[in-house]
Parts: structure tokens; C-alpha cells; sequence
């Protein structure tokens, strides 16, 4: 029996299936990669221009330094702070006081203190002046003769210590006789404890924890006058009581 003769077009099938391949596509990957890489190095350059700085770094300070608009830099940075929020990162970026900033976890703040307080400490503040800066960041704007009342102490070379430090400063006077200065926090103050705004101060107990393990290790060497002179009302107690109205008497006394 003869064999069927094999379909001429089938024979001519196989190539044309042949000359269809992703070789058609291959132009477009160079094109993808190429902005991949761009992307990489601008986060790269982000990385490096928030690590070096030490105040946090705005928008637009961003935006100029990288030379890129402000909805690009914004997804920028919503992929970084995505990279650093992967749990084998000790760092992340946050918002602080209107900028951008690196900070370590708060997960691995205690294991960062107990190597921290190995090396040369830094100049603390006494607990008398964490308790008045509690005061006023909790019950900001107030003025002194108000928290002389709630302490039970004097304090005015408290209030100098925290002004010369940039933590507090003047926001005009109260409307009252003898019209005594008002004092809220600073921006250094929300940089100084790492908070976007007043809105993210921790609790008074929280507060109160931070100033003990700030200065339970230095309490039996440290012979600074303002703390042996002055012992206070434990922050807790003092900055949640009402701060009672300040009358003629009061405002007119010096600060």
C-alpha cells in the first residue's frame, strides 16, 4: 500500500513556528533595566545623604540634593523605609520634626543603651530638669511661677540649663498681672527625643522609667548642686496634676 505523500505545507509549517521567539522582546529588556539601576542608585545616594546628616532632612532639602520632584523622591523613599523595615535591619527611617531621619528600632534600644553606656557618656541632664522639661512638654505654653506650683521648687536655673540647650524657648507672655514669660519645647526637642511632633510624647510613666535608667547609674557619684538641692515631686505625680489658676500673687512673682 503506498504511503501517503507527506502535505507540502506542513513542511513549510515548521519554520515559520521557528522564527517566532522572545527575541522579539529582548530590546525592552535593557530599557527596564536601565531604570532599574537608576532607581538603585538614587536610592543609594537617599541612603547615603540621610545616614550623614544629623538633623533631619526635609522634602525639599531631598529634593534639591538629588535633583529629582518631590512625588518621585517621595516613592523613593517609601521603597527605603520599606528596605529598612525588614526585621534583619537595625535602622529605620522615620519622620521627625517634619523631616527624615535614621534611627535605631525601638526593639533594640535597651541591647543600643547597655553598649552605649560603656563608651564616654554624654552631657545628661539632671533628673530636676527632666522633670521641668516634662512639664512644659505636657502642659506647654505655661510659665514659671506655674511650674514652680506644680514641682514645689524653685527652678529658674533649670528653665537657663533647658534654654541654653535649645530644649524650650519663649512663646510670649501670659495675659495675666505681671505678665509672666510662657515657655514651650523647641524643635530640638522633638529632635532630641526622636518624635515627629508632641502628639507622639510617650506616657508619664513611660517618661518617668526614661529618667530613672537615665540616671539610677549616676546617682551616687554625681555632685551636681541642682540635684542634691533639689528633690521634687516625682514626675509622674507632677506633671498629671492640674495646673491650678495663677493668680495676681503668683504672676507677679520673678522668674
Amino acid at each position: 500500500m503506498p504511503f501517503p505523500e507527506p502535505d507540502p505545507l506542513d513542511e513549510q509549517a515548521e519554520p515559520v513556528q521557528e522564527s517566532f521567539s522572545a527575541e522579539e522582546l529582548l530590546p525592552e529588556e535593557p530599557a527596564a533595566a536601565a531604570i532599574t539601576m537608576e532607581d538603585a542608585k538614587l536610592k543609594a545616594v537617599l541612603e547615603a545623604i540621610v545616614y550623614v546628616t544629623d538633623e533631619p532632612l526635609s522634602l525639599e532639602q531631598i529634593c534639591i540634593a538629588i535633583e529629582q520632584p518631590r512625588d518621585r523622591v517621595i516613592d523613593l523613599l517609601e521603597q527605603l523605609t520599606a528596605d529598612y523595615e525588614q526585621p534583619e535591619r537595625g535602622l529605620s527611617i522615620r519622620e521627625v520634626a517634619g523631616g527624615f531621619k535614621m534611627t535605631t528600632k525601638p526593639e533594640h534600644h535597651e541591647a543600643v543603651r547597655r553598649f552605649v553606656k560603656n563608651l564616654n557618656p554624654p552631657l545628661k541632664l539632671s533628673l530636676p530638669a527632666l522633670e521641668t522639661l516634662a512639664v512644659i512638654a505636657y502642659k506647654q505654653p505655661i510659665t514659671a511661677p506655674e511650674i514652680m506650683e506644680i514641682r514645689g521648687v524653685q527652678g529658674a536655673s533649670v528653665l537657663k540649663t533647658l534654654l541654653d540647650r535649645k530644649l524650650i524657648g519663649t512663646a510670649g507672655r501670659k495675659a495675666v498681672v505681671g505678665k509672666p514669660i510662657l515657655y514651650k519645647t523647641t524643635r530640638e526637642f522633638l529632635v532630641q527625643f526622636g518624635l515627629k511632633d508632641v502628639g507622639e510624647l510617650p506616657s508619664l510613666k513611660e517618661f518617668q522609667e526614661l529618667a530613672r535608667m537615665d540616671t539610677e547609674t549616676d546617682t551616687e557619684t554625681d555632685t551636681h548642686t541642682e540635684t542634691d538641692t533639689e528633690t521634687g515631686t516625682p514626675i509622674e505625680e507632677a506633671a498629671a496634676e492640674t495646673v491650678p489658676e495663677v493668680g495676681a500673687s503668683s504672676a507677679g512673682e520673678a522668674e
